[in-house]
């Protein structure tokens, strides 16, 4: 291990750096631009098109679900963007929940 960034880190820090430095040929930009609703559209549709890719068969769905998956990630990154959510902060609550088994982690949250 080199210390270098995940592709994860570096693909936030590119998101985050359209969004202090906009273009208007930057899909980013129109994305952020568009606010929660354009962007939540997104999410949607390429969550949608996970499960979509999940189940075709064979290789080729499976190639197919790492593209989709890599679409929603992307979009959920821009997401965080938006609402100034730094990928630490996501880091830090999946390693707060890590080892804690999901059902007793969702019954500890508190109720909105």
């Amino acid at each position: 291990m080199t210390g270098d960034p995940t592709i994860f880190a570096r693909l936030m820090a590119v998101v985050e750096d359209r969004k202090a430095h906009p273009t208007e040929k930057s899909y980013t930009h129109r994305l952020l631009s568009g606010g929660v609703a354009k962007i939540g559209e997104k999410v949607t549709e390429e969550a949608a098109e996970v499960v979509e890719a999940a189940a075709e068969p064979g290789e080729q769905g499976r190639q197919h679900l790492v593209r989709e998956a890599a679409d929603l990630v992307y979009h959920l990154w821009v997401m965080l963007a938006h609402r100034d959510v730094p990928l630490a902060e996501v880091e830090a609550e999946l390693a707060r929940r890590f080892g804690i088994g999901g059902l007793a982690e969702k019954a500890a949250r508190p109720q909105p």
